[in-house]
């Protein structure tokens, strides 16, 4: 019979239990392996998981955004929630509200019941001509708004989104143009020799002569130099036949100015402050005609 030691046979590593030390008879032995368990394997995520993952990844940029959205539409309403007003005369002018929007630097010379004479800082505005005859036709003035919107929303050559700016001008001007500026208000003016108005919007003034160019040849960018003006303000809608009573009782009233007179070749321009949807009676309009001052 042949006697093998221990020692000198391979055999796999075995580890005694606790229990055999306890129960001598019950001898259980264990396999010491390099095999992982369940638990300690990478875990590989499902089709379905990943869908759920990128929606839930979408939802808050989702909400990131729409939190921005809304801070600014909130600051943009609150311009209009609470407007400025000007330094009124009297009970109709009191009621007006315009929106706190950045608009035409100008310093009041004299004022007295009926206008006010004012020294206008020079500013730019795009410029559109408008398809009517008239300078209030609603179908034209709401094409040319729209021509200007785009322009100052994004519709130029490097596609810069400008704020919006008070007032809307509309003006009758001499067929060989005049300098305007883009801010408030919108301007609208007539080609006297060709029937045709303008209107304007006042460009935000950080931009100074460094304006994007329009995409549409239809709107221009112009200066509109430092000059004096008379204004005449009201309230209400403006139409044709308001302006042209507003501008004769303007042009009467300014052949008794001691210190002003009203400039060769000047045209009327008419100053809109306020959204569509603003009442009646808290709209400012302006009528407005150059003026020099007279020689002594």
């Amino acid at each position: 019979m042949l006697l093998y030691k221990p020692s000198l046979l391979t055999l796999p590593q075995l580890r005694t239990s606790n229990s055999t030390r306890r129960n001598p008879n019950k001898r259980s032995v264990s396999i010491i392996t390099n095999s992982t368990t369940p638990t300690q394997r990478r875990r590989t995520m499902s089709a379905f998981e990943a869908r759920i993952s990128l929606v839930l990844a979408l939802a808050s940029q989702a909400s990131s955004l729409s939190q921005r959205l809304l801070a600014d539409t909130a600051t943009e309403v609150v311009k209009y929630v609470f407007p400025k007003r000007f330094e009124s005369r009297n009970l109709e002018e009191a009621l007006m509200a315009v929106p706190d929007l950045e608009t035409v630097n100008f310093k009041v010379l004299s004022r007295n019941d009926q206008y006010e004479i004012r020294e206008v800082e020079p500013y730019f505005v795009a410029e559109t001509t408008m398809p009517g005859k008239t300078g209030f036709d609603f179908n034209g003035a709401s094409q040319s708004f729209n021509v200007l919107a785009e322009y100052l929303f994004g519709k130029n050559t490097t596609k810069e989104k400008m704020e919006m700016t008070t007032p809307v001008f509309t003006r009758k001007t001499q067929s060989d143009g005049e300098k305007m500026e883009m801010t408030t208000p919108v301007i609208t003016k007539r080609l006297e020799d060709q029937d045709k108005w303008q209107m304007s919007f006042v460009m935000p003034s950080k931009y100074g002569a460094n304006l994007p160019l329009p995409k549409d040849s239809s709107v221009k960018i112009k200066e509109v130099p430092r000059k004096i003006s008379a204004v005449l303000v009201f309230s209400g809608f403006v139409t044709d036949e308001e302006v042209k009573q507003r501008e004769s009782k303007l042009r009467e009233a300014l052949k008794n100015d001691a210190q002003f007179q009203i400039k060769e070749g000047a045209s009327v321009e008419i100053a809109q402050y306020n959204p569509p949807f603003t009442l009646p009676f808290q709209r400012r309009n302006e009528i407005a005609l150059e003026v020099e001052k007279k020689e002594k």
